[in-house]
């Protein structure tokens, strides 16, 4: 089975791709917006991580593909949920993980460890153009703290920043399998597996 996920984030094919397989789901071919000569950009007008994943895994399925879509952000409590589903161009252009990331430390500068909780969230939605019955959404969230410098040199994102606290590491110093037990993205994946297991029951 093919499904092809609305995205070109290597990062992302990569992580979706390792949680299906370990799911019992390494059946499914998992192919990109450019496997399927897709090379328009994707406004992602959405209010909402749920909504953002919807309009994201549309456009394959209306070309004829079943797809999924995942869109995901950092939350941080003392910004009121910022930068949400601004995550990916929060310092706007150019838009980089850096520049992200420093406008991230500098709207903490100075706030106590107590209150820089956060979480990562992430929403998966599937769509299958032969029957929008079918459709569906699920969401992951992984809780943690933001530090005041990163730490590690794998991941992306806000991965240095993102303290889990029961590991005592970054996201950006844990092992893809750890990060995928863990993960918002890996717990998304996992309720996805479950509901796409269950309707080829």
């Amino acid at each position: 089975m093919e499904i092809v996920l609305g995205s070109r984030n290597a990062h992302k094919i990569k992580e979706i791709g390792a949680v299906l397989g370990r799911c019992g789901l390494d059946g499914i071919k998992l192919l990109s917006l450019d496997d399927i000569g897709f090379t328009g950009e994707i406004d992602e007008t959405g209010a909402t991580f749920a909504e953002n994943a919807v309009i994201k895994a549309s456009v394959p399925a209306s070309m004829g593909y079943v797809s999924i879509a995942d869109d995901s952000g950092l939350e941080v409590d003392y910004l009121d949920g910022e930068p949400g589903v601004y995550s990916a161009r929060y310092a706007g252009e150019p838009c980089n993980d850096d520049n992200n990331n420093r406008k991230l430390l500098e709207k903490l500068d100075g706030v106590p460890k107590e209150k820089r909780g956060a979480k990562f969230v992430s929403v998966i939605a599937f769509v299958c153009p032969f029957d929008h019955s079918l459709d569906f959404t699920v969401r992951g969230e992984c809780p943690g703290e933001i530090l005041t410098a990163g730490r590690g040199y794998d991941g992306f994102g806000y991965d240095p920043l993102f303290y889990l606290p029961e590991l005592g590491k970054t996201y950006a110093e844990i092992t893809t399998e750890e990060k995928n037990a863990v993960s918002h993205r890996g717990k998304a994946m996992r309720l996805f597996a479950e509901r796409l297991l269950e309707m080829k029951r």
